[in-house]
């Protein structure tokens, strides 16, 4: 005979408004992208004025003048833009948060019992890392790049992994869910946004070791190659990137670790071993050992530059094929998408 409780009804009213947050803040999100990449393009006409002035300073102060008013207007206009954007991704991620919060409120459980509920929690953990790390006013266009793949995730999940509210397997019915895959949540937003500077710092490097010297042809070339080149451009230096990169891998790094380690745990309860080379197990062995592997090479001298970040990169895909390969390719322990 089962002597579990019963499982409790599913709030179906709450479950369609976590699905209507849930849209909402991916619309929300799309919105601050706009409007973060229109803080670029104003700052593009801005540096550009800026050089223009400077190639006609011997026309006299009269030839100056207009073009400062109206490189102030630009800047103003830039920063608009950029203020406008980063309240607006505060919106999206309260609305994120009430869509997870009403979703676990729905189903009286941790709400991330399945593919569709982890992706939500890691991009709005990898939203909010985006927030703190990035809050920096300068820095604050970044969050467009940040977002996009966030979007991309979320459009993925509500349109292919979606799964109606509903209890979870045994198996999960433990409080070791809510600690152990939290943790990982949290880990993998935060180095989300890790390989997101990695990739952000090599296309800087790529691009600006094949930029000729005269870099207001590069601003006006025609076709892809220089509107990514005058993208580009107007990113942080590298070395900030590299910065980013680093300080998020080594707050992500640690709790990654922990939450393998309680998942460590919980697996001895449910299964009577701590470690057994599932599938899921190997592959998040196999990205701890590259971040270690990249947490090294940063602080050695020789690979801190474009090797570590390829390294990160590595580690950034690891992730990734963790998500989706496995939970949806491979069978395992560790099979509950949910689909």
């Amino acid at each position: 005979m089962n002597s579990e409780a019963p499982a409790m009804p599913i709030d179906e009213t709450l479950a369609r408004y976590s699905d209507l947050l849930y849209g909402t803040a991916m619309t929300v999100y799309v919105v601050a992208v706009i409007l973060f990449l229109g803080a670029l393009a104003a700052v593009r006409g801005r540096r550009l004025e800026q050089k223009q002035l400077v190639n006609a300073g011997a026309r006299g102060t009269e030839a100056r003048m207009p073009g400062r008013v109206d490189e102030s207007s630009r800047r103003t206009l830039g920063e608009k833009l950029g203020n406008m954007g980063l309240p607006v991704v505060v919106v999206g991620l309260a609305a994120h948060i009430g869509s997870i919060v009403l979703r676990g409120i729905a189903t009286d459980r941790a709400p991330w019992g399945n593919m569709y509920e982890f992706i939500s929690m890691t991009c709005a953990a990898g939203v909010l890392a985006g927030l703190v790390i990035l809050r920096k006013r300068e820095h604050r266009p970044l969050l467009s790049f940040v977002l996009l793949p966030v979007i991309l995730l979320m459009f993925i999940a509500g349109r292919w992994l979606y799964t109606q509210a509903a209890p979870v397997v045994p198996a999960l019915k433990s409080y070791w869910l809510a600690v152990h895959v939290s943790i990982i949540s949290v880990s993998s937003g935060i180095l989300l946004v890790s390989g997101v500077a990695s990739i952000l710092y090599l296309i800087k490097m790529r691009w600006a070791a094949n930029s000729p010297d005269d870099s207001a042809a590069v601003s006006t070339r025609p076709g892809l190659a220089g509107a990514v080149r005058r993208v580009v451009e107007h990113l942080p230096s590298a070395e900030q990137l590299d910065r980013l990169a680093y300080k998020c891998v080594v707050i992500g790094f640690p709790l990654f670790g922990l939450g393998v380690i309680c998942g460590a745990i919980w697996a001895e309860a449910a299964w009577g071993r701590f470690w057994g080379w599932d599938p899921k197990e190997t592959v998040s062995f196999i990205a701890w050992v590259i971040y270690a592997a990249y947490l090294h090479a940063r602080a050695t001298a020789g690979w801190r530059n474009n090797a570590a970040a390829w390294i990160n990169v590595a580690g950034f895909v690891a992730m990734l094929f963790n998500l989706f390969i496995i939970n949806l390719v491979v069978s395992g322990l560790h099979s509950y998408a949910g689909l």
